[in-house]
């Protein structure tokens, strides 16, 4: 198995392991399936910070990053999305896709990484704390799927922590 960057030709692979999570899993509360071009797309937009887990020339899993949330203080603070085929998992997957994607947001000057967490999601809790992820708020009954609200647990792990002195120069918002 090996890690590399999500290649356009990789986007049903990428599409199959994300809609087969949006249809019967608790990963998202998202319920709408990603089409063949939303997946292009990002690859396109986000370049490095999609990549996918090769295993036998078959793509098993994807894990990318993306701003936290809008705006330019936020800037250095990135949530991450990963998915596994169901037969990858608990084979070293995710945590080679985890562990790349630090490193590339580490080179990027990424300060926080975070990971939104479905409550009831004890499997995607308890990776993430072994990932050094810490627990740091829980919002209750913020999504909905499956006919039933659920709670959404927030994790954070830092990436790097500058010194007061050496704290990255913040881009212009425009």
């Amino acid at each position: 198995m090996f890690i590399r960057r999500a290649q356009q030709a990789d986007t049903a692979a990428i599409a199959a392991i994300w809609n087969a999570e949006i249809r019967s899993g608790i990963s998202t509360f998202n319920t709408l399936e990603k089409s063949d071009r939303d997946i292009t797309q990002l690859i396109i937009n986000r370049k490095e910070a999609v990549q996918v887990a090769v295993e036998e020339g078959e793509i098993i899993g994807f894990a990318t990053y993306f701003p936290f949330r809008a705006g330019v203080g936020y800037q250095f603070s990135k949530e991450h999305t990963i998915y596994l085929d169901d037969a990858a998992r608990g084979k070293g997957a995710g945590r080679a896709l985890m562990l790349e994607i630090e490193r590339l947001a580490t080179a990027e000057g990424v300060h926080s990484l975070m990971a939104g967490i479905a409550g009831e999601n004890e499997a995607g809790i308890a990776f993430h704390t072994a990932m050094g992820f810490e627990h740091v708020a829980r919002i209750p009954e913020v999504g909905y799927k499956f006919g039933r609200w659920m709670d959404l647990i927030l994790m954070q792990k830092f990436l790097q922590r500058p010194t007061k002195d050496a704290a990255p120069a913040a881009e212009d918002e425009t």
